[in-house]
Formats: structure tokens, C-alpha cells, sequence
């Protein structure tokens, strides 16, 4: 039995990735921007206090993450799997024309939020002499450029290297440091994105629904994966290239049942 962190864990693929811990018998701490997502985030995920416990962290405040590691320390004794899962993708505008206050969010979120919870993370776990951290990535993260999300993927591109350089100075340790890469993923940022902007949706719809999945199926096939995994520098990827051009290519002869429609879509 783990015990896990999961920040930004009270809606999309962190939410899921809680269920999925859960399910299996872990114990997790869930975290949010505010007390009210987080206090919504318990009722929904149904669990015994002493196997999910939540905290409202902002993870731009380095004092906050600090108090999110206290927290956790102090109702599990120990943190065996940390994952800087908190981040925001403000997507559709060109570099020019996004707005200053979308680019200062997501730099602070994407960026310094996860430089934060690695470095309080791996604080706490050399103490422990072990511990896993783990960084979640985006579209952008590989290099690959995306129309809309020149900002987006350039914190996602930074946090690449970031985690790679953190697992090279974190090699002599018992701490592991890792890469997860969930693909494309149906989170309410997507649904929010698709009702502001109905026809950029519409002329993307065909192409998304061969790629896209649903949050419950990548989180169970990402946790177990983080638990199994015992390398240093790994990343597990739901959407790898070999199933993307296989998905492609059955989406030329058959039509893939319509993954937006249970949204309302």
C-alpha cells in the first residue's frame, strides 16, 4: 500500500488518478486550488478519511506545497509517490494575442508550481531515503508545435528538461523521477474550450475523436504504471506514437464511436 500526493487532483486526469489509487487500496492526498474544490473532490470520490485526506494548495506559494508535504507527512507518516500533476492550459490564442494574465498563469502553475512540489518533494523523501516524483507533461513536451498553444507547450517543453535535469541530480538517491505523458484526454479544460469556441471544435472534431480518451481509462492505465515503474527518467505514455498512427489509420475504414457525446458535446 502507497501513500501518494496527487496537487491539482480535484477535477481531470489528477481526480482520476486519485479514483484509480483508490480503487486499488492506496492512500492519497488530493489537493486544490481552494477548499471548496477540495471539500467537493472528497464527497465525490466517496473514500474513508483514513485513506483520502484533502488540502487547498496554491503550488505558484512555496509555502503552501510545503504545508501540502506537512500535511501528508503527518497523516501517513510517509510519502511514497509525489505527483506535480496541477497545471493550465490556456490554449487558442497566438503568442502575440493571448492575454499577459493567461501567460503569468500558466508559467506560475505549469512552470514554477511543479519546480516547487519537486523541490519540497525531494526535501521530504531524502529524509525518507526514497521516495518517486513525478511530473506530468503535455502537448509541446516532445518539441512538436501545436497551433494555439505556442505558450502551453513551451512551459511543458521546460518541464521536460526540468525533470530530466532533476533525475540526474537526484541518481545517487533513493529517489526516483519520472515523466508521465497522459495524451489527449477529455478534462473539463477541453469541454470549456469546445462550448467558448463551437466552430474551431466542429472543424477538429472528426480528427480529435480518433485520439481522444476518457479520463477513467488513461488514469487506471497510468497509475499502475507509476507504481510499477523502478527507473529513474521514465515516461509512461498513454497515446504512443505507434498508437496514434494505428488509430489513424482504422479511422479511415471505420468510425470510432463519438467520445464527446457523453459530455454534452
Amino acid at each position: 500500500m502507497a501513500n501518494i500526493v496527487i496537487t491539482g487532483s480535484t477535477k481531470g486526469i489528477g481526480f482520476g488518478l486519485a479514483r484509480a489509487f483508490l480503487d486499488n487500496g492506496h492512500n492519497v492526498i488530493i489537493s486544490g486550488r481552494s477548499e471548496e474544490t477540495v471539500s467537493s473532490a472528497l464527497d465525490r470520490l466517496h473514500a474513508p478519511t483514513a485513506q483520502c485526506r484533502g488540502l487547498a494548495c496554491d503550488t505558484a506559494e512555496l509555502s503552501q506545497v510545503e504545508a501540502l508535504w506537512e500535511f501528508a507527512e503527518a497523516t501517513f507518516g510517509t510519502v511514497d509517490i509525489w505527483i506535480n500533476n496541477a497545471g493550465l492550459a490556456r490554449t487558442g490564442w497566438s503568442i502575440q494575442d493571448i492575454p499577459q494574465q493567461e501567460i503569468a498563469a500558466m508559467v506560475g502553475t505549469n512552470l514554477l508550481g511543479t519546480i516547487n512540489g519537486c523541490r519540497v518533494a525531494a526535501a521530504g523523501m531524502r529524509k525518507q531515503d526514497e521516495g518517486k516524483i513525478f511530473n506530468m507533461l503535455g502537448g509541446g513536451s516532445d518539441g512538436e508545435y501545436f497551433p494555439g498553444m505556442g505558450v502551453y507547450g513551451t512551459t511543458k517543453r521546460g518541464l521536460d528538461y526540468f525533470t530530466d535535469a532533476l533525475s540526474r541530480e537526484l541518481k545517487d538517491t533513493g529517489i526516483l523521477v519520472g515523466k508521465i505523458r497522459p495524451g489527449m484526454v477529455i478534462t473539463e479544460a477541453v469541454i470549456r474550450e469546445a462550448r467558448q469556441n463551437p466552430d474551431r471544435f466542429a472543424s477538429s472534431r472528426r480528427f480529435m475523436n480518433n485520439l481522444v480518451d476518457q479520463v477513467e481509462t488513461v488514469s487506471a492505465y497510468l497509475a499502475e504504471k507509476i507504481l510499477d515503474c523502478n527507473k529513474s527518467g521514465e515516461k509512461i505514455r498513454w497515446l504512443s506514437g505507434g498508437k496514434i498512427a494505428a488509430r489513424m489509420l482504422v479511422g479511415l475504414v471505420r468510425k470510432r464511436e463519438d467520445q464527446f457525446a457523453r459530455h454534452g458535446l
